[in-house]
């Protein structure tokens, strides 16, 4: 367990894993019951990325990564943690949101075992489907979330459905999942630091509409996006319902893989020009060689973007609000990239686009902060949600 202990009278401690795509994160945090959460650490280790991606190859520098932040944090000598959780961000893991409907022709009680039974049908059918996604693993899946957002009853909305008569029952429930073979590799490369039996499983959609939804009440509809190092995952939330959800293969990452080759570089150095270009501190000769190829890169994230929104839409109007989770530092060039004209002129959004960064500045006040500990908006995002939910 490393140097983890536990004095009594001390504050109730929590970890969190933020498993991503182009990075691992983890914090330790004070659970404040009915309050928000205070991090009194918080660590980020990248993820290796190389010319082209292999799937286990990519998980084992997953696990790597993770491996180093657990090490790090089971050697603060913070305290004892009572719960660990893990946040799943794309792509490691499957989502959908479904409806689950009953009717009958005569009023029937609506009751916690009937819920249940029609619960477990659902999931069964939706491991079923989705077995597919997860094809270089052992098959074996888990489901990892299920959360019911709304149930209606002869077509009412209500927070309190059971042991009441109704013809007409709707659920709309969130369910995810990863395969076993992936959860299993986590769940030891934590064990080798700590002695904890159950680590609980979270997608970062679900934490990140959570959050986004509680923090701007006014705010029904809007879409969710998070631009993370190997994918861009897009959520659609509609009266205050994760509706749908999709995912593109272009990321940060993508965009450093299309420099390297164009301008003939390793990794490293396209990091550095994209990085020289992005800032405005490029010579001339470096622009003129990166203005095309960047600009080649944001059509082509463009493109991908629209063909999900369309993908996503089902024929219903786009939210015109759209908060984004990205690497600070990209932030002004996908703003650039979303607000061009080409793309406020699509036919499907409600008006032009409304951005929101969901970044520290944003998240200010939603969390507090020991001393100088790091300001990483993913960790914030996921301490809230888990605080309130989980622990």
């Amino acid at each position: 367990m490393g140097i983890f202990s536990k004095e009594k009278g001390e504050k109730e401690l929590a970890v969190i894993f933020d498993i991503g795509s182009s990075s691992i994160g983890g914090a330790v945090f004070e659970v404040q019951k009915g309050g928000i959460p205070k991090i009194i650490y918080s660590i980020r280790e990248p993820i290796i990325f190389e010319d082209k991606i292999d799937s286990e190859r990519f998980l084992f520098l997953t696990i790597k990564a993770l491996k180093e932040v657990v090490s790090k944090i089971s050697t603060t000598g913070i305290g004892k943690p009572s719960k660990i959780s893990c946040v799943l961000s794309s792509p490691w893991y499957a989502s959908q949101t479904r409806t689950i409907k009953l009717e009958k022709n005569v009023p029937f009680v609506f009751t916690p075992k009937l819920a249940d039974e029609l619960i477990d049908k659902e999931i069964s059918f939706f491991e079923e489907e989705h077995m597919a996604k997860f094809v270089d693993t052992d098959k074996k899946i888990r489901i990892i979330e299920f959360k019911n957002m709304k149930t209606i009853l002869n077509g009412y909305s209500t927070s309190d459905p059971f042991d009441k008569k109704t013809k007409k029952i709707e659920m709309v429930v969130f369910i995810s999942m990863s395969a076993e073979q992936i959860l299993k590799k986590i769940e030891n490369a934590i064990l080798s630091h700590f002695n904890f039996i159950d680590i609980k499983f979270s997608s970062f959609a679900m934490a990140s509409f959570t959050v986004s939804r509680d923090m701007f009440v006014q705010q029904e509809d809007f879409l969710l996006v998070d631009i993370a190092g190997e994918v861009t995952d897009i959520s659609m939330i509609k009266k205050d319902i994760l509706c749908n959800s999709i995912s593109f293969p272009l990321g940060r990452n993508f965009m450093i893989r299309k420099v390297a080759s164009e301008l003939s570089c390793d990794l490293g150095e396209a990091k550095s020009l994209i990085s020289l270009y992005k800032d405005g501190h490029a010579t001339e000769a470096v622009e003129k060689k990166l203005e095309p190829v960047i600009n080649k890169l944001k059509t082509e994230w463009l493109k991908a973007f629209q063909e999900s929104l369309v993908n996503i839409s089902d024929d219903i109007s786009i939210p015109a609000t759209i908060f984004i989770t990205v690497d600070q530092e990209l932030t002004d060039f996908f703003s650039e990239i979303i607000k061009t004209e080409q793309f406020n002129q699509y036919t499907l959004t409600e008006s032009e686009f409304r951005i929101i960064f969901l970044n520290a500045q944003i998240l200010h006040g939603v969390t507090s902060f020991k001393d100088d500990v790091n300001r990483d908006p993913f960790i914030i995002i996921e301490s809230i949600y888990l605080n309130r939910f989980i622990c």
